[in-house]
């Protein structure tokens, strides 16, 4: 199956956005070569661009007190599992402690770094990081790759206690969801929500489906059209009857 998210808010997008960045940097980072070693920099540079808003920080651990409160809850209903109760929240006070740790601007100590932003600076322009345009760049390139791993995680490091704080908001809103089954006639279908609401939703294919969901909702209804891909054209709209799992999900 190939799933497709779409988050119906914005707290979420952007949530998801940094579980993706944060992904990219650590493959790159253990990748070890200095190809990957230039695109896990470019990726932290990114995630000091998305993270730079004041109250990103804030919102995770609201989020995360949330759902702390409403799990603790849980804890005289004997139709739950206490052991795996206790475990999640674990992982959350867990996540809290290192949220609350971390102190000043999110990713000041990379824009603190004169060197690092020359960088960053070279890297929006096209083919602006060659070596005879920053040969001191080029030369940690080619540094042993044990202290280029050491210096990319010095940098991602600050940045950690975020990801762990988007893993698990993230994880708590995929398993609130319930898979149910559909078709959408000639590639295209409509739900009708009748007030129910979501944070995100998760459409699954199978493999051989040769087509894409493209979603799009309101507070009264969900629309999704399967699109095909034509490498050289416009996607076009599937003739064809699409079998489908639909997820809502709800922090």
């Amino acid at each position: 199956m190939i799933l497709y998210e779409y988050p119906l808010h914005e707290r979420i997008r952007t949530w998801l956005r940094l579980e993706d960045l944060f992904d990219k940097t650590l493959f790159f980072i253990g990748a070890k070569d200095a190809r990957s070693h230039h695109a896990a920099l470019l990726a932290i540079f990114e995630l000091v661009d998305v993270t730079a808003r004041a109250e990103m920080k804030t919102e995770l651990i609201q989020e995360l007190e949330r759902q702390r409160n409403a799990l603790d809850v849980l804890r005289n209903n004997p139709a739950v599992d206490v052991k795996r109760l206790d475990g999640v929240l674990t992982r959350i006070n867990r996540t809290l402690a290192e949220l609350y740790a971390m102190t000043g601007k999110i990713g000041q100590h990379v824009r603190d770094n004169e060197w690092l932003m020359i960088i960053k600076g070279r890297s929006g322009i096209p083919g602006g990081v060659c070596s005879f345009d920053l040969p001191s760049y080029h030369y940690w390139l080619y540094s042993p790759q044990v202290s280029r791993s050491d210096d990319l995680m010095r940098w991602l490091s600050p940045l950690l206690p975020l990801k762990a704080a988007v893993d698990v908001v993230l994880d708590l809103l995929r398993k609130s969801g319930q898979v149910s089954h559909h078709q959408a006639v000639q590639g295209q279908f409509q739900l009708m929500l009748g007030g129910r609401s979501a944070h995100l939703v998760r459409v699954s294919l199978r493999d051989e489906d040769q087509c894409a969901p493209e979603v799009s909702a309101n507070k009264y209804a969900i629309n999704i059209r399967f699109i095909v891909l034509d490498r050289a054209q416009k996607p076009r709209t599937c003739e064809e009857d699409v079998p489908f799992d639909l997820t809502f999900c709800n922090l």
